[in-house]
Formats: C-alpha cells, sequence, structure tokens
C-alpha cells in the first residue's frame, strides 16, 4: 500500500509497456562496432581479393593494374616521400574545410534572418556550384601562382555548397511554437539563436560537414593536379605521366585514407558534441 503523499521516482517509465534501458556495458558497445564494422570490412576484404585475384592471374597487364604487394611495397619503401607530400595535401584540406565551415555558415545564417539576402545569394551560390571546379581551377593558378592559395580555394569552393545547404535547411526546421514561445517569454534574437536555432541546426549541419570534408580532399587534389610541385595530386600526376602506376595507386589509397579519418573525425566530434541526439537514435526508453 501506497501513502498518498509518495509519488512514482519516474512516473514516464512506470507505465505499462515501457521498459527502462541500461546504458550499454562494455561487451554491449564492442559488439555494436563489431555489427557496425564487419559488413564494410568484409566488402573491403573482397574487394582487395579480388585486385590480388586480377594481378596475379594477368588479367590485365600490370603496367595497368599492379599487384597489391608492389603498391604496398612503394608505400613502404618510399613511405618518406609519400609523407611529405600527404602531409602537404592534409594541410590544405584542413584550412580550406575550416574557411568553408566559417564562411558558409556564416552565409547560412544571414540568409535565414534575411529573405533579400537569400534570394539574392542562392542563385549565384547555386551557379557556382554547377560550373565544373577542374575548369576554372587553372584562372586561380593564373591570378594567384602556384603556391597554397589555389589550392585552398579550390577546397573551399567544393566543400562551401554542403554547409551552406546543411546549415540553412538546420536553421529552418525549428518548430515555429518554440520561436514565438521564446519571444513570449522575452528571449531576444541572440538568446533565441544560441538557444534554440544553433541547438536544431547542428545535426544538420554535422551532416553536410561529414559531406564537406571528403570534398574538402578532392578540392585540393584538384587544385594540385591543375599546378603543383608538392602534394598527393603532384605525386598522382608525376606517376600517371610515368606510367608508374603502382605509385599512382598509393596515391588514390593515401588519399582515400585521408578522406576517411577526416569523415571519422567529424562524426566522433559529433556524437562527443550532440549526445542528445545520438542517444535519440538509439533510444534510451523502448516500448515494447
Amino acid at each position: 500500500m501506497v501513502s498518498q503523499g509518495t509519488t512514482s521516482a519516474n512516473p514516464a517509465t512506470d507505465a505499462p509497456g515501457v521498459v527502462e534501458r541500461d546504458g550499454p556495458g562494455a561487451g554491449e558497445r564492442l559488439a555494436a562496432v563489431a555489427e557496425q564494422t564487419w559488413r564494410p570490412l568484409a566488402l573491403l576484404v573482397a574487394c582487395f581479393a579480388a585486385w590480388w585475384a586480377v594481378s596475379s592471374f594477368k588479367l590485365v597487364a600490370e603496367y595497368l593494374v599492379p599487384s597489391p604487394g608492389a603498391t604496398f611495397g612503394v608505400l613502404t619503401d618510399k613511405w618518406g616521400y609519400i609523407w611529405q607530400h600527404t602531409w602537404v595535401t592534409t594541410y590544405e584540406t584542413l584550412l580550406g574545410f575550416a574557411i568553408a565551415v566559417a564562411v558558409g555558415v556564416l552565409a547560412a545564417v544571414i540568409m535565414v534572418y534575411s529573405a533579400t539576402v537569400e534570394r539574392t545569394l542562392y542563385p549565384i551560390l547555386l551557379f557556382a556550384q554547377v560550373i565544373p571546379k577542374i575548369a576554372i581551377a587553372p584562372l586561380f593558378v593564373v591570378w594567384m601562382g602556384f603556391g597554397i592559395g589555389p589550392k585552398i580555394v579550390v577546397a573551399v569552393l567544393i566543400a562551401f555548397f554542403p554547409v551552406v545547404i546543411s546549415m540553412v535547411a538546420g536553421l529552418k526546421s525549428v518548430d515555429p511554437e518554440m520561436l514565438q514561445l521564446s519571444a513570449t517569454m522575452g528571449a531576444g534574437p541572440m538568446a533565441t539563436f544560441l538557444k534554440i536555432r544553433l541547438p536544431a541546426s547542428l545535426p544538420h549541419l554535422f551532416s553536410g560537414l561529414k559531406v564537406a570534408v571528403t570534398l574538402a580532399v578532392t578540392g585540393a587534389v584538384v587544385g594540385e593536379f591543375v599546378g603543383a610541385n608538392e602534394g598527393l595530386g603532384y605525386v598522382i600526376l608525376q606517376a600517371n605521366g610515368n606510367l608508374d602506376t603502382p605509385m599512382l595507386f598509393a596515391g588514390l589509397l593515401v588519399m582515400s585514407a585521408i578522406g576517411v579519418a577526416l569523415f571519422v573525425v567529424v562524426e566522433v566530434a559529433e556524437r562527443l558534441l550532440l549526445p542528445w541526439h545520438a542517444s535519440r537514435r538509439d533510444g534510451a526508453v523502448t516500448t515494447y
């Protein structure tokens, strides 16, 4: 028998059909990681097996498709040379990505708060996005020389659009009733932005960041294709001209590894900065 003054500690989870789940233990987390990773790992192993089979059975000439052993041999023997150019491309990618995020977020905020700016700027952004960057990259080399500038500009241009689109979508996804409530309670524009609009836009923004960070790698390499004397784009271009396919494949593998690593960094940052969003996906409380 329960006294009249006693209330349930957690009435939401005492309702029929609702079960409160404890936090996952270390074993459950490892099992979840294994469940999420074994399929892509299996596909990766299958791709390498197919690559090995093609090269081992001489289905394609070796100067066209080198063996995995030759490719990884180049990575081992010339690691210092590859690492030097990898660092250059990584630096260009990170700097271009950071500029794209800063400018993209600022542009998205201005567009959301000003309909005139949005109507004026959005068509220009769309027009700039559909222009092939490889076509205009030589102009940046002519204007800015063969230094690091053109590579960063191309990386910014390629990564900028996903950041703007995702941030605008996030800022506009706020429930209008929440905005009305904040205005009724006397919150100013800055408080409304920091407390309501910005947190609501972060899941959308991180979705755009994960796309943008991989495109930034492509942008940096495209800029190096046009005119450079260092970077992975330069390595790949030189290897292609010399028919050095092991070095070419090695450069492509390292470039892909940079993109994957940066994607994972953004994914981890999302989980750390948005625990409320991750918990909503995982489900702390479930029904049956």
